[in-house]
Parts: C-alpha cells; structure tokens; sequence
C-alpha cells in the first residue's frame, strides 16, 4: 500500500467512527436527560476495550499492522472523543457542578484505563 492509500483508507475509517460516534451520541441523549455525560462516557468506555483489544490482537500477532492503524488511529481516532470529555468537565464546572465534574472527571481517567486493560486481558486469554 503507498501512504496515498493508507492515508485515504484512514479518512474513511475516521469518517465512519465519527458517523459512528454521533448515531450512537444522539441514541443516548434522547434517553438520557441528566446533568452527568453518559454518551460521551459510553462512547469512550466503548472506544478504550476496543483499543485494548486491538492493541493486544497486534502485539499476539494475530492482526497485521495495517488492520491495526485502520481500526486505531482510522475508526477509533474517528469514534472516541476525550477532547469532548475535558469539554464537558469544564461546562459542568462552570455550572458550578463540582462534585459531578470532579466524578466525571475522575471515571473519565481511570475506567477507560481498565477497559484498555481488559480488552488487553480477553485476548491475552485467548492466547493461552
């Protein structure tokens, strides 16, 4: 593949985890009527497994290099939304909703470190 190529399929892949991500954005929000963020969270817990996942798959061998950067820097990079998380976690506190800010802030860092390490740990699993 040239870097022309790779370069487009990339645009594409970031393209359809961006349509990806306001589907699934909007699903939430129409059901979801609170002051705490869960589309965003949902999207970024969904986004960080994927990754851990993808990340283990690469490093087992099990997916080329060229699947992996599609899928992470193409669809995930597309999907996933940490700028939007650090958005709102300032909107909440300058609503002066700290203490939803500060949780929100915190499960934004630590629960999308687990989710990387379990999706890590199921294919480590499957290596065994």
């Amino acid at each position: 593949m040239t870097t022309l190529t790779t370069a487009l399929m990339i645009c594409v892949c970031g393209g359809l985890g961006a349509v990806t991500r306001f589907v699934l954005n909007t699903s939430i929000q129409r059901l979801w009527n609170r002051a705490f963020p869960l589309s965003t969270f949902i999207i970024n817990v969904i986004a960080t497994f994927c990754a851990g996942i993808a990340a283990a798959s690469y490093a087992y061998q099990t997916v080329d290099q060229y699947t992996y950067l599609l899928f992470v820097t193409g669809f995930l990079g597309g999907f996933s939304t940490f700028s939007t998380a650090i958005n709102e976690i300032v909107s909440l506190t300058r609503r002066k909703r700290f203490v939803m800010a500060a949780l929100y802030c915190a499960l934004t860092i630590v629960v999308p470190l687990l989710c990387v390490a379990g999706g890590w740990a199921v294919i480590a699993a499957s290596q065994a």
